[in-house]
């Protein structure tokens, strides 16, 4: 497609890692003129931990973001599953160790999204990122599109509305875009699960690299080290997660609790719970009382709806699929809709709402499914299989569940989720060197 005189002017709202990413593959394709609104008022390592697959790291990669990922996130070599009295389940290797050409990580959401908003501010200017502005609503016509916000700073000259060609909605599970698309949808639906998370650093254990995941569906426990600077040092900075049902399967009640995901919690609501635990060489109740710090989430999802693009606005990450987080699902399918967007924006950009619609088509279906396999307990529900068919432990577990029943839970998974190890690697060789060629040239040949 040959370049575009002027460019067309692409709002987003959000600067989370689906609007961060979304902006570095919009400029990786030629599009630079973009300008992302934040709501929150300053951009912090705030958080725990996330995972990143192959398939959202391959995406990375080719952003040209390897490098600094392998300086930050550990390469994930391996996921242990156990039942809640610490027999060994299953173990499966992951990323690099299972023949993947590119690593899974597991990494601080906080460090990812400071990653991802350094390269964005290098790459598209230190002032497309505008702070303190949360969308509040949006009008358009068949030439433009205005967005407007709640400007927080208060500040004068600083505009609460742009106007531009796109609007790119990635604000979230309780998206204010998604929530004036469908007024009657109401909260998000609430699993009756409560998530605790915090982090300790602390001696390796296992591979150093290595997940553990124990429980069952209404009690879970698990654990990663998320920090190649820990390593570093021989240290390992354990993310970890207590999961426990709150609220009675059978309550009709899916309004979840009102939290605040940014303040310390006290750990009695939960820690009793997990006081005799121990899998994988972690000591869960140890986990518990030395980490300063514990952060509550209540674990919630959205229904898939039946249209993310209205016009020249569409949705993107948790705002058009929030998911439970099971499968390590969450920020890497955000990775894969930026790369889609950003390929039907660039093929027409004259065409919005065609555009816009044709990455609806790619993206709605398979990330529908995660949405309803993740409410199945996705790859975890080994975990409660084994549960309910040996409640009392067991001494070898193919005598609970075959081996093939076993391994074919994780490769169907893989299978919806869209990572299968020959597609990523075929994919991986097919576009190697796609980030040292782009850094040879200017935004505008790259289209």
């Amino acid at each position: 497609m040959p370049c575009l005189e002027t460019q067309p002017k692409i709002i987003i709202a959000g600067a989370g890692v689906g609007g961060l990413t979304t902006a570095l593959a919009l400029h990786a394709v030629g599009l630079t003129n973009i300008h992302i609104y934040e709501a929150s008022q300053k951009l912090t390592t705030l958080g725990v931990g996330i995972n990143v697959q192959p398939s959202a790291v391959l995406i990375l990669r080719n952003l040209g973001l390897l490098e600094a990922l392998e300086k930050t996130a550990i390469k994930t070599e391996e996921l242990n599953f156990y039942n809640r009295y610490g027999d060994a389940i299953l173990s499966e290797k992951r990323g690099l160790a299972a023949g993947y050409t590119v690593p899974q990580f597991s990494i601080h959401r906080g460090e990812f999204q400071m990653l991802l908003l350094s390269a964005v501010k290098e790459r598209l200017g230190k002032d497309c990122v505008y702070l303190g502005h949360s969308l509040s609503s949006f009008s358009q016509n068949e030439k433009s599109i205005t967005a407007s916000f709640v400007n927080r700073h208060g500040s004068p000259g600083e505009a609460a509305e742009a106007t531009g060609d796109v609007l790119i909605a990635a604000d979230g599970i309780n998206s204010t875009a998604r929530k004036i698309l469908y007024p009657n949808e109401g909260p998000p639906r609430f699993s009756g699960r409560m998530l605790w998370r915090g982090c300790l650093e602390r001696t390796p254990y296992l591979t150093g690299a290595s997940l553990v995941w124990a429980g069952h569906a209404d009690q879970k426990f698990i654990a990663y080290p998320i920090s190649q600077r820990s390593a570093n040092k021989g240290l390992s900075l354990v993310n970890w997660i207590a999961e426990l049902r709150i609220r009675s399967k059978d309550d009709e009640d899916l309004t979840p609790p009102k939290t605040d995901w940014t303040r310390a919690v006290p750990k009695n609501g939960f820690a009793g719970s997990f006081q005799q635990w121990t899998c994988g060489g972690l000591e869960m109740r140890e986990l518990i009382e030395k980490t300063e710090k514990v952060f509550e989430f209540p674990m919630s999802d959205r229904d898939p709806v039946d249209r993310w693009s209205f016009g020249r606005l569409t949705l993107l990450g948790d705002a058009a699929h929030a998911m439970y987080p099971i499968g390590s699902n969450g920020a890497s399918q955000a990775i894969i809709d930026a790369e889609s967007l950003a390929k039907h924006l660039s093929a027409d950009p004259e065409d919005v709402e065609g555009a816009l619609k044709a990455y609806e088509v790619e993206r709605l279906p398979p990330t529908a499914k995660i949405v309803m396999a993740n409410r199945a307990n996705g790859p975890d529900h080994v975990l409660q299989l084994v549960e309910e068919r040996a409640p009392d432990g067991f001494e070898n577990v193919y005598d609970v569940i075959p081996i093939d029943e076993l391994e074919g839970i994780g490769k169907a998974y893989k299978a919806v989720a869209g990572f299968e190890m020959v597609a990523v690697n075929k994919k991986a060789k097919e576009t190697e060197g796609t980030a040292e060629k782009r850094s040879l040239k200017s935004p505008a040949d790259w289209i």
